[in-house]
């Protein structure tokens, strides 16, 4: 995983809403079905003070014509109601520049852009152009599919517009391998998102991970320990009859015991005497990775002999046998020392990729060399 520094132009996140709230929490329906439906979840919201904005989907991106595809502009009068009424500011997602211009419209507070739209930059784009000389807080959820470029590029986009209260979504990836969520977390992406600009506020949307409402806990959990900044959960009256998401809907008696039951950790508690301990054990830490790094060195350099053995007997670069044989022992001695079989037979990989790469490289340079003789 290679971290790169993103260079956005960005103001903290405790001046978008000015709540003195340390974690942003967003809850709303997945879609504004009624106006009886969306005043009856704020309000039900509104009575814990953990929240601090109201979401609604009015604009739905459905994968097939007929589902329900939101109500639109209509619904966006709904949502001033739960302003003027209940006194949440709200969100919604927009896709185009018209979107744009009728949640400016109709005074919406905070924008966010979903994931089928993040993966078009010309969608992008057009809603960048359209928020010119606009001061609006912008969230943007990673794109469908694990592309941590596109993500990034997204947000570039409107912070030279002129975004600077941004910030992003981490609402999981589609992956083909069948897990219990209904998108795969992978936890690393929104890591390195966030190490490669510590001033972009990370949001946890554990609903879109899950799909499922009795893991919502856990994954926002997993979310507050890695101190991100915040969680969108869906949050409807009465999730069975909603009309989209029924199953990772919670009702605001549930979002209350998830936002009781969560634990937020300190990033810091000030004790030198823990302080004190944790560097100890980083420098020992430290000490490991040198050593490891060491080690992969003097692998590699082992991996180029064995190259230039095999060119110049003319053997193959791949050894399946030796290969299956090297994912065998390993996890069977990773297992003997209590290490997780799935983290070792990774490093192999890693460490088998970067073999057949170097093996290449000397066959390659080898052949040049004999091309010029």
């Amino acid at each position: 995983m290679s971290i790169s520094h993103l260079d956005l132009d960005l103001l903290p996140l405790s001046t978008w809403l000015k709540s003195g709230k340390r974690k942003l929490v967003i809850a709303g329906p997945c879609g504004a079905e009624s106006e009886d439906q969306v005043l009856e979840t704020a309000k039900g919201i509104a009575r814990n003070d953990k929240v601090s904005l109201f979401r609604s989907g009015v604009w739905k991106p459905r994968t097939r014509p007929g589902a329900f595809e939101g109500m639109g502009e209509e619904a966006l009068k709904w949502l001033n109601r739960v302003q003027k009424e209940i006194g949440l500011p709200v969100t919604v997602e927009v896709a185009n520049a018209q979107h744009v211009e009728l949640a400016l419209k109709y005074g919406v507070d905070v924008l966010w852009i979903g994931a089928r739209t993040t993966v078009n930059p010309f969608s992008v784009q057009e809603i960048a152009d359209a928020l010119l000389g606009v001061d609006i807080p912008v969230l943007v959820k990673n794109p469908v599919n694990a592309d941590l470029p596109l993500w990034i590029g997204a947000l570039e986009r409107l912070n030279r517009a002129g975004i600077k209260k941004l910030g992003a979504i981490h609402r999981g990836f589609h992956t083909n391998i069948k897990t219990q969520f209904r998108n795969a977390p992978m936890w690393e992406l929104a890591i390195e998102l966030k190490a490669s600009c510590p001033s972009l506020p990370v949001i946890c949307d554990p609903s879109h991970i899950s799909g499922r409402r009795d893991l919502i806990l856990e994954v926002a959990q997993r979310a507050m320990d890695l101190d991100m900044d915040g969680l969108m959960i869906e949050t409807h009256r009465d999730p069975a009859t909603a009309l989209s998401d029924a199953a990772q809907q919670l009702t605001p008696a549930m979002l209350d015991i998830v936002l009781e039951k969560l634990v937020v950790r300190e990033t810091s508690i000030g004790d030198a005497g823990f302080e004190h301990m944790l560097n100890t054990l980083r420098e020992v830490i430290d000490e490991i990775d040198q050593e490891i790094i060491q080690s992969f060195a003097r692998r590699m350099q082992v991996v180029e002999r064995i190259g230039e053995f095999k060119h110049d007997h003319g053997v193959t670069i791949l050894q399946i046998e030796r290969w299956l044989e090297i994912l065998r022992t390993r996890t069977e001695a990773g297992e003997s020392l209590g290490l997780d079989s799935e983290m070792v037979v990774e490093l192999c990989q890693l460490l088998h990729k970067a073999s057949i790469k170097k093996q290449t490289e000397v066959m390659s340079r080898d052949e040049d060399s004999d091309a010029g003789e």
